[in-house]
């Protein structure tokens, strides 16, 4: 999919880009690639594919969820800027808050929102494990996102307490994910949400199947959650 396409792609979808933000994906994409050679962000570099693979999944969630009916926003695990990044480019009213442990990413975040010109974007080290027990972070997003980086079970651990209540955690998975599902229905209740549906289509160019896993949040997470950094994934929920 070349950067035309997606843009095709997505105003097939109702998402209609501006030739600002055409020009925003365009400098994501050249920027990903220079810092990809000194750090390691991702092992797609090649232009239709990141086009497929990263921005057109990454924009995904909208064709299932307004975006429009939210403001405050948390991409947990999102250290290259997936789906944050591509989600304020189409969105730019979005506060889009990136939480991911690894601080180098953080500069490389930092770099982008400068060059694109991204308003209320802030890149946040740290361990979502210890940043969701913060009074500044915890249940304070509208919707709290999170793609390819843990089992449901644990995701779940990591994102819900970071939504208010009322608010939506969406979950990016791959393809069959009923067992993950399942396995995940104690966590999610334990910690306050409740699934509401879950989303399943195909990307573009036979790039797979992908889930969008939409959870509400109709309680306040336990204050016991989320445990210490590293136990949500030594001992899951189950």
């Amino acid at each position: 999919m070349n950067k035309e396409q997606f843009a095709d792609a997505l105003a097939a979808k109702g998402i209609v880009l501006s030739a600002q933000q055409r020009e925003q994906f365009d400098a994501y994409f050249r920027l990903l690639v220079e810092w990809n050679e000194k750090m390691n962000l991702t092992a797609i570099t090649e232009e239709g594919q990141v086009y497929t693979k990263h921005f057109y999944d990454s924009v995904s969630p909208a064709f299932f969820f307004s975006f429009d009916s939210v403001e405050t926003t948390a991409d947990i695990g999102g250290g290259a800027g997936f789906p944050s990044i591509p989600l304020k480019i189409c969105f730019p009213h979005l506060k889009m808050t990136i939480i991911d442990s690894l601080n180098k990413r953080m500069n490389f975040l930092e770099h982008v929102a400068r060059e694109l010109g991204l308003a209320n974007l802030a890149p946040v080290h740290g361990r979502a494990e210890e940043r969701g027990q913060e009074r500044q972070f915890r249940e304070s997003f509208d919707l709290v996102i999170a793609r390819a980086v843990a089992r449901l079970n644990v995701l779940a651990e990591y994102c819900l307490p970071f939504a208010k209540v009322g608010g939506t955690f969406i979950a990016m998975k791959g393809a069959d994910i009923s067992f993950e599902l399942n396995e995940a229905k104690k966590a999610i209740k334990t910690l306050g949400g409740k699934t509401r549906k879950v989303e399943t289509f195909q990307l573009v160019e036979d790039a797979g199947e992908r889930n969008i896993v939409m959870i509400d949040k109709v309680e306040a997470t336990p204050k016991t959650y989320p445990r210490k950094a590293g136990t949500p994934a030594k001992k899951p929920l189950l």
